[in-house]
C-alpha cells in the first residue's frame, strides 16, 4: 500500500494526499469526502473480470495542521484526474485568496505571495476519467516573523537604472551564515560581466562588476533563499527572479581646484558646470559617488548631520542623495551675493551646490542636472581635502578595490 510519507515525496513535500481507486484509499490529514461508482470494470469472479488499479491523487503542498509552511511552494497537484475547484481562504478571517487552476488541470497555485505567520485554508476537488470525484483539504500556517528573514532589495523589477548602481540587499536579521545566503542569491549580466557579493557587516550584502555596468545591458537577480537557514535558524522566504536594465552611461566629475562638474554621457563630454563644493571647514568627500535618491524639493536640517543649528532649509530643490550620512547634489537658491559666482569657491557643509531659484521652476544648472540624472549615476569628487567616501556609506562599493571585494566572496 502506498503510504502518506511516500506519497508526499512524490508531490510537493509534506503535504495532504488523497488516492482513490478500486483497491486503495489513503489520506494524510485534512477532512476528505467525495463519491464514485465503485466499478471495478468486472465481477472479479472466476479471474474473467478485471479490477481497475487507477488511482488519482491530490496533493496539498503543505500537510494539515502544520506550521512554518512555505509563503512561496503553496499550491495543489493532481495525479490520475484533473482539479474541478481549488478555494484557499484565510482562516480566521475567510477572505478569499485568488488562485488559478492551471490549463491542463492538473495543479493549482495562488496569484500571490502569502503572508507571514498567517493561518490558512485549501479545499481541493478532482474527478478522474471515470467521473468519480474525491476532495482533500488543509489548514496551515505559514512560517512567522519571528522564525524567518527577508531582504529589502534594490533595483526594483522592471526599472531602468544608471552604470554605478549596484544590486543591494538589507536583511531584517542579522545573518550568521553568510556564505550560505550569499549562494542563494545568483546576479548575471548580458553583458557577459562577472559579479560579485560583499558584504558589509551581517545584513547588507552588495553585487557589482569590476568596473561601471555596461550601458544598456540588463541585469537578472534570481532569488532563491526560501528554507535557507540563514539567521541563527531562522530562514529564508523569498524565491524570485528580478530584471532591471542599465541605461546610458553618465559620469560626472567634480573638480574641488576649479570648482567645476564636468558631465560626461557615453564617452562624450555632454557640459560643464559651476558648482560650490564644501568649504574649508566642511569639506567634500572624495572618491566615486552613485545617486540614490531624487527628490525635486526636501528639507535639510544640520541636526540631522550632528552639525548642530548650522542651517535648516525647508525647500532644498533640485536634491540628489550621494551618501546616506547626508551628501547631496543640490540646488542652492541661498548663495550669498557676497561671495563670489559659483564655479570659484566652496561654501557648502559638505555637499555639491549648483545655481538654483526657490521653488526649482527657473532654467538652471540645478534643473539641468537634475533632468539629465537618473538613479545610478556615478558623480566623481576629486582633489578634496577631506577622505574617500567609504563604500557602504551609500551605493558606493566602487571605491572598494576589486581584489578586497572579491576576497570577501573568497573566504
Amino acid at each position: 500500500m502506498t503510504t502518506p510519507h511516500t506519497t508526499a515525496r512524490r508531490a510537493l513535500g509534506a503535504c495532504a494526499v488523497l488516492m482513490v481507486g478500486a483497491l486503495t484509499l489513503t489520506a494524510c490529514g485534512g477532512d476528505n469526502s467525495g463519491s464514485g461508482d465503485g466499478k471495478g470494470g468486472g465481477s472479479g469472479k472466476g479471474g474473467s473480470g478485471s479490477v481497475s488499479t487507477a488511482v488519482m491523487r491530490i496533493a496539498i503542498s503543505a500537510k494539515d495542521g502544520s506550521e512554518g509552511a512555505s509563503i512561496n511552494t503553496t499550491g495543489v497537484k493532481v495525479d490520475g484526474g484533473t482539479l474541478t475547484d481549488v478555494r484557499m481562504t484565510v482562516a480566521e478571517t475567510g477572505a478569499a485568496v485568488a488562485g488559478a487552476i492551471s490549463a491542463d488541470g492538473l495543479s493549482w497555485r495562488p496569484e500571490r505571495q502569502l503572508e507571514r505567520g498567517t493561518r490558512y485554508r485549501i479545499a481541493a476537488t478532482a474527478k478522474d476519467a471515470e467521473g468519480r470525484t474525491r476532495a482533500a483539504d488543509s489548514t496551515f500556517t505559514t512560517v512567522t516573523k519571528e522564525n524567518s528573514f527577508i531582504g529589502s532589495y534594490t533595483p526594483e523589477e522592471g526599472t531602468t537604472v544608471g552604470v554605478g548602481m549596484p544590486v543591494s540587499f538589507t536583511f531584517d536579521k542579522e545573518i550568521t551564515d553568510l556564505a550560505a545566503v550569499r549562494s542563494h542569491i545568483t546576479v548575471t549580466s548580458s553583458s557577459g560581466q562577472q559579479v560579485v557579493g560583499h558584504w558589509f557587516g551581517a545584513q547588507r550584502l552588495d553585487f557589482r562588476p569590476e568596473e561601471y555596468w555596461k550601458a544598456g545591458s540588463k541585469v537578472t537577480m534570481k532569488i532563491d533563499l526560501d528554507g535557507v537557514k540563514g539567521a541563527n535558524g531562522a530562514v529564508g522566504v523569498q524565491k524570485k527572479t528580478v530584471s532591471f536594465t542599465i541605461g546610458r552611461s553618465q559620469v560626472s566629475t567634480v573638480d574641488i581646484a576649479t570648482q567645476t562638474m564636468t558631465v560626461v554621457r557615453d564617452g562624450q563630454e555632454l557640459k560643464r558646470l559651476p558648482i560650490s563644493a564644501g568649504s574649508p571647514e566642511f569639506t567634500t568627500y572624495n572618491g566615486q559617488m552613485v545617486i540614490s535618491e531624487k527628490l525635486e524639493e526636501t528639507r535639510m536640517d544640520s541636526r540631522t548631520v550632528d552639525l548642530a543649528n548650522a542651517y535648516d532649509i525647508p525647500d532644498v530643490p533640485h536634491a540628489m542623495r550621494l551618501t546616506s550620512s547626508g551628501t547631496f547634489m543640490h540646488g542652492n537658491y541661498w548663495y550669498n551675493e557676497a561671495n563670489p559666482p559659483f564655479g570659484n569657491t566652496g561654501t557648502s557643509h559638505g555637499c555639491v551646490g549648483l545655481e538654483d531659484v526657490q521653488g526649482g521652476s527657473g532654467d538652471t544648472p540645478a534643473k539641468w542636472m537634475f533632468d539629465e540624472s537618473m538613479i545610478g549615476d556615478v558623480v566623481i569628487v576629486k582633489g578634496s581635502a577631506d577622505k574617500q567616501v567609504a563604500p557602504d556609506n551609500g551605493f558606493n562599493g566602487w571605491n572598494m578595490p576589486w581584489s578586497e571585494w572579491t576576497a570577501d566572496a573568497a573566504s
